[in-house]
């Protein structure tokens, strides 16, 4: 993929010196404005192999503040592909101008299919699927979130050699991919832990089929509810966090790790000397969506 990428560097963060830790972000982020971070990296291989098998249309699952829409949108259209994303929610096929993850994703030329929630529960359905190709025709599947072993191959190349420094590498965990990747390109030096957006630890088999270290492990206490749940404790240090660093974290995923990690810090769970490496994996597209959520529930707005 020929995307003119910026280069992902490491970025030390402010925290209390008494800790005895070093906590560096790695601004993933930063690589490409719309196809950011871990998005980058689970297309890139996807979309090689895609063209290999003559594939014009790509069809995927997001929803309706999905980076995973926004990115394969816009891919799709770099790279000259048709574009389907079913949808979740069948309520928002007449709220596309008001919603901004939907609306770029249609200017750039992605084609909506808006389904209920009880249908889009059965996407790795094989009736499911087979019904879409009927409808739609020949396409090259992206699963919802983009995870299958050529996203897990593509985020292995998020760690450099220069990353060997770090005792720990840690990520947000929606369905794997990301970690997965992380995992399999570690030292065995290293430890690396997830912090899963999603409630549950169902997570572990999902990744355990694409990984074979044992050097990993789920932090599953820092979902604030469960996917995209939030609340003014978490908007509170997602601000802080802005202002005193200069980096802006996303409610999904960034924010619940980073939460979680400096609250680890806090309680001691890292021994004084630890490096610490936090992978920033995008996602920013979402904080407008998020902000017309938390304007409605009369919450504090994430600053932008």
């Amino acid at each position: 993929m020929n995307f003119k990428l910026e280069n992902s560097i490491n970025q030390p963060v402010v925290l209390n010196p008494d800790s005895g830790v070093e906590l560096w972000i790695k601004r993933e982020d930063k690589i490409h404005s719309f196809v950011s971070g871990n998005k980058y990296r689970k297309l890139k291989y996807n979309l090689l192999k895609a063209k290999s098998l003559g594939h014009d249309t790509l069809l995927t699952f997001g929803g309706a503040y999905s980076n995973h829409i926004v990115a394969v949108a816009y891919a799709g259209k770099m790279y000259n592909f048709k574009t389907i994303g079913i949808i979740r929610g069948d309520e928002l096929k007449n709220k596309i101008d008001d919603n901004e993850t939907l609306s770029f994703a249609k200017s750039n030329g992605m084609q909506f299919e808006f389904v209920s929630r009880a249908l889009y529960r059965k996407k790795t359905d094989k009736v499911f699927l087979n019904n879409l190709s009927e409808f739609f025709g020949d396409f090259y599947l992206v699963p919802e979130g983009g995870t299958n072993e050529l996203a897990v191959k593509g985020c292995e190349e998020i760690l450099t050699n220069e990353d060997a420094c770090f005792n720990y590498v840690c990520s947000a965990v929606g369905t794997g991919g990301t970690v997965s990747g992380l995992i399999n390109c570690s030292k065995p030096s290293q430890q690396v832990l997830g912090f899963p957006a999603l409630k549950g630890d169902f997570l572990k088999e999902d990744i355990s089929k694409f990984v074979t270290k044992t050097n990993w492990s789920l932090i599953t206490n820092y979902h604030f509810g469960g996917y995209a749940k939030i609340n003014s404790e978490l908007i509170t240090f997602i601000n802080n966090f802005k202002v005193q660093n200069n980096i802006p974290l996303d409610p999904v995923y960034t924010g619940k790790m980073m939460f979680g990690i400096v609250d680890l810090i806090n309680k001691g769970f890292f021994k004084k000397g630890t490096k610490i490496l936090a992978i920033h994996t995008g996602g920013l597209q979402g904080i407008n969506g998020m902000n017309s959520v938390l304007k409605k529930k009369n919450l504090p707005l994430l600053n932008t």
